[in-house]
């Protein structure tokens, strides 16, 4: 192999040469993403929204944006394909609805979904943890008060892509234990705080519920819940004809 080719194929394993969100290749990249994908998700406002049903113990939810296209890529490359420098982007983009969500004169208590072990170990990294942690700081570059917690640990789960709603709140139930040290940090969290979770996505709103429900059980109330995106449910299918 020519010298050049070798530091040519040595920059691709280090550098991406794809867009993370289109896939386009040959672009200017910053962070990963190209400039049209950097200004689609940025363009995207947080708002509520909320399953339907929606499970017992569910705090007030806000998202970014739907759970498709570009920003579906994005959490995708980032979560499953190892494009770990989207942390900082995607991190600020949580930052964004965190503070839409909060009123700016109040401190904020961030708490976040975590990653089962095995999730992290294959992912090389809590992902959530991640983009909690670059959020809060761009969150306090911002000038906002904020702490970070992790009182929650979670168990040993199976693969929840194919389950039912029932399903995922069945697993969803026994899916946290808490971590006591944590646990006492977000407890001292500042008098009038917003207690926010994180999470990247909302589909059923189970391990939100849950989570919620295991900390305000004890004495963590959670006031909303934040992520990146929320899925679009669709009725499942069935015969028209009998």
């Amino acid at each position: 192999m020519p010298v050049g080719a070798l530091w040519q194929a040595l920059a691709d394993l280090v550098l991406p040469t794809s867009c993370a969100g289109c896939g386009g290749s040959g672009l200017a990249l910053r962070h990963e993403v190209c400039a049209d994908c950097a200004r689609a998700v940025e363009s995207l406002r947080a708002a509520p929204t909320r399953p339907d049903p929606a499970p017992a113990g569910l705090p007030a939810c806000v998202a970014l944006g739907a759970y498709d296209g570009r920003l579906r890529e994005l959490i995708l490359a980032f979560k499953e394909r190892g494009r770990h420098r989207l942390a900082r982007p995607l991190g600020a983009l949580l930052a964004e609805a965190v503070a839409a969500s909060a009123a700016p004169g109040r401190p904020l208590l961030l708490l976040y979904v975590p990653d089962t072990a095995e999730a992290a170990r294959a992912r090389h990294g809590d992902h959530m943890r991640a983009l909690a942690r670059c959020a809060a700081e761009r969150l306090r570059e911002a000038g906002r008060r904020v702490e970070l917690a992790a009182p929650l640990r979670a168990l040993p789960k199976a693969d929840s892509a194919h389950l039912s709603s029932a399903e995922r709140a069945a697993g969803a139930s026994g899916a946290f234990t808490l971590r006591r040290g944590p646990l006492e940090d977000a407890r001292r969290a500042v008098p009038g705080s917003v207690t926010v979770l994180l999470d990247d996505i909302v589909t059923t709103g189970a391990t939100l519920a849950a989570a919620s429900s295991l900390l305000a059980g004890v004495g963590v109330r959670v006031d909303t819940c934040v992520t990146l995106a929320a899925t679009r449910r669709y009725l499942p299918h069935r015969a028209i004809w009998p």
